[in-house]
């Protein structure tokens, strides 16, 4: 309402104020202020523009104001792709402790195949996967996370069951169902691998679209399921499920992280590494 105590607020001198004052209404074709020995006031279309300037500016300062809480607080977006069985147990356990300590980081987590996972790194919509490990995994970067191995395991009486009505000269391969995962998994191409090397051939299999529904179906005796072995130790403990002798172990494999450039980007992906790591 007054130039004079608009330019002590702003620390330039009143025909600076109104010089600025003349540009602008000079580019717009228009007159802004209506002034009088009592001030300035606004004209109907300075009120038009004065609305939308500041939603602007309290846009820009409600900008800072976050950039502000990021930097003081550490808050984030932390956005994790990865299997179903994956996330239940080898991210959940860490999940927790990491928000624990750093309360204002938002994580957004979506399940879905490998094949997903990849792309949607690879498409910039996701951080962070956790994957097995990937041979060529191309712009991405793979960091080893944890060793698993893969077992077969049966219910006890499914065993003896099997024992009853098996003929003479059958192994378990030739007689017992064994449960899988569905071929587009990794874990299913790791162990299809490890069939064609050592010369076997399941004579029943059962396609299982989790690894969660595998131990399930092991435990009410519906077949022979492979699973990893730390999937299952409180059930091996228990004896509720009996590891099966092979002929030769199943090779052991490496889990890990995938990122891509967006680790230099996102101080919650680099906080979640480094909590991870320790």
């Amino acid at each position: 309402g007054n130039i004079s105590r608009a330019a002590e607020r702003l620390f330039i001198s009143q025909p600076a104020i109104s010089r600025s004052i003349r540009k602008l209404e000079d580019s717009l074709e228009t007159t802004l202020f209506l002034r009088s020995s009592r001030g300035v006031v606004l004209t109907e279309e300075g009120k038009i523009l004065f609305d939308h300037v500041k939603e602007a500016f309290d846009a820009i300062q409600l900008g800072e104001e976050q950039i502000h809480k990021v930097h003081t607080l550490g808050m984030g977006h932390l956005r994790i792709g990865t299997s179903t069985t994956l996330c239940k147990y080898l991210l959940l356990p860490y999940l927790k402790p990491f928000i624990q300590t750093y309360p204002h980081v938002q994580i957004s987590i979506s399940c879905q195949s490998t094949a997903q996972t990849l792309q949607l790194l690879k498409d910039g919509r996701l951080d962070l996967g956790l994957t097995g490990s990937i041979s060529h995994p191309g712009p991405l970067t793979f960091e080893p996370f944890a060793v698993i191995e893969d077992i077969f395991v049966a219910a006890p009486q499914y065993l003896e069951n099997l024992d009853l009505r098996r003929n003479s000269g059958e192994t378990f391969f030739d007689s017992a169902v064994f449960m899988l995962l569905d071929q587009e998994n990794l874990s299913r191409q790791h162990i299809d691998a490890y069939f064609q090397k050592n010369n076997l051939q399941p004579g029943h299999l059962l396609e299982v679209s989790s690894m969660d529904l595998l131990i399930d179906f092991a435990r009410i005796g519906l077949g022979v399921a492979c699973v990893i072995r730390d999937f299952v130790k409180k059930e091996l403990e228990s004896g509720e499920l009996t590891e099966l002798p092979l002929p030769a172990p199943v090779p052991t494999r490496e889990v890990g992280f995938l990122y891509g450039a967006t680790e230099q980007k996102n101080p919650a992906l680099l906080d979640f590494l480094k909590f991870c790591r320790s």
